[in-house]
């Protein structure tokens, strides 16, 4: 096919992106956030594509907008030759990570970082030695706007986040687990339900207030008593050893922090469930082979730090086995 390029002219290539936006978002207001518009001017590009092609493209329904059957026909062929270009314009070679010198900008809270971080950089050491890795604070509550603003590239965070221009893959699932100091409680790991209820609870939140063992020991008609109340994983240690106390976690921070330290985990005595854990990443860089290279480290970090935290359970059992012999 031969272009005209007279013809490309005058056509504004932005308005492919406005359209991207809008197709995505199905909000005039949410796609000029994204584009770092004003809302006129996202209103404007959105009156020229109208023109442009001669449909109305999306209609104002309840909640939002809907495209017309011509902006559905034409979405799936924009967002690829969008993404095509962007391709051709910044990724002159395929990234070779042996030659490559580059950071990666990955968001995660720092119970991820704990227990899949030095995993993941001692993997990428291996292969890339000019590549670094800077890790970001986020979750659920701000992994969305950190992605949007090209903050961070990707991110790990507990649960999937519905927005049709983010990409997603479930990489696990993780439960709950105990942390303890066992010289400080003076009660056998693992721990029965009336010895947790019985000793002083740390707590580790989001909110700092309270957290899914609460909701768990109401529907029990139970509650706990929580002596102090944090919101980074990582000051655990320093507030536990020492100390007759208990702390929940997920899983994966559990077994990284008791391999740091000298406490000790066990299951926890009551239903928690468990939970998806997914990789995030914005979905106009699909195909981007720095990505997809990091994303397989990413997946690979987070199954070792699965297999500290079965380690460490099996490890347990033994003892435990031991003990009552």
């Amino acid at each position: 096919m031969t272009i005209n390029v007279l013809d490309i002219k005058r056509l504004d290539l932005n308005l492919a992106v406005v359209f991207i936006a809008l197709w995505q978002e199905r909000s005039v207001t949410k796609a000029a956030s994204r584009l770092a518009l004003s809302q006129a001017a996202a209103s404007a590009a959105l009156a020229r594509l109208r023109e442009a092609c001669g449909d109305p493209l999306f209609v104002r329904v309840r909640g939002g907008m809907t495209p017309t059957p011509r902006a559905q026909a034409m979405a799936e062929r924009l967002e690829a030759g969008v993404a095509d270009l962007w391709e051709v314009l910044t990724q002159q070679h395929a990234f070779d990570p042996a030659s490559a010198s580059r950071r990666f900008s990955i968001g995660m809270s720092d119970d991820f970082e704990l227990a899949l971080g030095p995993h993941l950089t001692k993997l990428v050491q291996q292969d890339a030695t000019g590549v670094s890795v800077m890790f970001r604070q986020t979750n659920r509550h701000a992994v969305e706007q950190m992605l949007n603003d090209r903050e961070i590239e990707l991110a790990v965070v507990s649960g999937p986040i519905k927005r049709a221009w983010i990409a997603q893959e479930q990489i696990g699932e993780s439960g709950y687990a105990c942390v303890v100091d066992e010289k400080a409680v003076h009660v056998p790991l693992p721990l029965s339900l009336e010895d947790y209820l019985a000793l002083p609870h740390l707590l580790v939140s989001f909110s700092g207030r309270t957290g899914i063992v609460d909701t768990a020991l109401r529907a029990l008609k139970k509650e706990r008593h929580v002596y102090a109340a944090l919101t980074h994983f990582s000051a655990v240690p320093a507030f536990l050893t020492g100390t007759r106390a208990v702390v929940t976690l997920p899983t994966h921070a559990a077994a990284a922090l008791a391999r740091m330290s000298r406490l000790g985990t066990c299951a926890a005595p009551l239903d928690l469930g468990v939970y998806p854990v997914h990789l995030l990443w914005r979905r106009d860089s699909d195909g981007e082979s720095a990505i997809d290279w990091m994303k397989e480290r990413i997946k690979l970090a987070f199954s070792a730090a699965l297999a500290d935290a079965a380690s460490i359970g099996r490890r347990r059992r033994t003892r435990s086995a031991g003990k009552s012999h």
